[in-house]
């Protein structure tokens, strides 16, 4: 029997990891507060949330560099709770690549496996490199490195060692807009051709759009919401994930009839929804639309609108043109502002500022909310300041 490495690609089971209560207290602040998720096996998934949000300190527990004050961390049915960091099937690849600057990327491939005792690594490490598309930069220092390839080799370096699940921890956070939008499709790539389960932490909403299978909203050591990213996106059940996952405009009434298509009064406007897209408990909510659903017309187009359609009448405060879209702000009767995105798929149609105008989207797209956390729940607060600051 030869003491050979692993062969990146080799097939071999995967199990779920399964997070039951599990908890950390620091002092009076409970920073992951009862955490129960199970993630699929060979499932790409993302804990997406702001600072302090208890996303890493989540990832350090899986990891065993964090002891959780309770609860329990399983790989399929083995409890890995009290393991130590080593002696777990996990690996961790963090921001800063933690590359051995002394060693070519070869060898820095190849440490696990040498640290292992296991002598005959040519075979893996041409494999790995090979799944990284870095074969021919393999007896470069990390210093000749960009720093997305310097991420690929710190990606290489904790697969090369099978793990049951691996852990980047913000890991694009330290590359620039078009080199993490780059690693974005180049780290999805590697995750399905190995089929290992991926643990992204990250506060970037369009990073976890991206490549993640599965994505968890985190917020105050808790799951918010948890599926699919584009449901997740389409159909938020909170005030905090409609906010935090992109824009939506949120506006605030009174059911008048229920069932399976709901109507709401908010401020003399009667607006309709699905009744399985309304989240609210009781009769006040909050209506919600995301800005791209909406479609902006001239009063004199207004005849235009198909029927059964969601309207608004407002005035346009703003006219952004950003390319691809057009963004304009759209003040209503009752003093909010809405935000509207059109495509811009015909040149100079714009409306202009001052312009009244009605805007109008499917009832298909509103959602319904509970009110009760306020408005502003998700909403960045340095957002908030520059808004308060901009009405002063």
């Amino acid at each position: 029997m030869t003491n050979e490495g692993p062969r990146a690609g080799t097939s071999r089971r995967v199990e779920d990891l399964r997070l039951a209560g599990l908890t950390k207290v620091f002092g009076d602040q409970r920073a992951v507060d009862e955490l129960s998720i199970t993630i699929a096996a060979g499932s790409f998934f993302a804990l997406l949330g702001a600072s302090g949000c208890g996303k890493t300190t989540t990832l350090r527990m899986i990891a065993g560099l964090e002891e959780p004050t309770s609860g329990q961390v399983f790989i399929g049915d083995k409890d890995i709770t009290e393991l130590r960091a080593f002696q777990r099937p996990v690996n961790t690849v963090f921001q800063s690549y933690a590359l051995f600057p002394h060693l070519d990327i070869f060898e820095n491939v190849a440490f696990g496996l040498r640290r292992r005792g296991i002598k005959h690594v040519d075979a893996a490490v041409g494999q790995m490199l090979e799944l990284v598309e870095l074969s021919s930069l393999a007896r470069r220092k990390p210093s000749q490195l960009s720093g997305g390839q310097q991420q690929r080799v710190a990606v290489a370096r904790a697969l090369i060692n099978e793990p049951d699940v691996l852990l980047l921890d913000e890991p694009l956070g330290a590359l620039d807009l078009k080199l993490r939008r780059q690693m974005q499709i180049e780290l999805k790539r590697i995750q399905s051709e190995v089929g290992t389960t991926f643990v992204h932490v990250t506060h970037d909403q369009e990073e976890a759009m991206t490549m993640a299978d599965t994505v968890a909203v985190m917020h105050a050591g808790r799951i918010e919401q948890l599926g699919h990213p584009a449901d997740v996106y389409e159909t938020p059940r909170t005030v905090f994930v409609a906010n935090f996952l992109g824009q939506s405009n949120l506006i605030v009434g009174e059911k008048i009839q229920g069932g399976e298509s709901v109507e709401v009064n908010a401020h003399g406007v009667r607006f309709t929804m699905p009744g399985s897209r309304n989240f609210a408990p009781g009769s006040q909510l909050v209506v919600g639309v995301r800005p791209e659903k909406m479609i902006v017309l001239d009063l004199a187009d207004a005849g235009r609108i198909p029927s059964g359609q969601n309207t608004l009448h407002g005035t346009v405060t703003d006219v952004s043109y950003t390319g691809v879209s057009t963004q304009y702000l759209v003040l209503t009767a009752w003093g909010q502002q809405v935000i509207a995105f059109e495509q811009n798929s015909i040149v100079g149609d714009r409306c202009a500022v001052g312009d009244p105008v009605v805007l109008h989207w499917s009832p298909q797209h509103t959602f319904g909310l509970d009110p009760a956390g306020g408005l502003s729940s998700g909403i960045d607060p340095s957002v908030l300041a520059l808004e308060s600051d901009a009405e002063a």
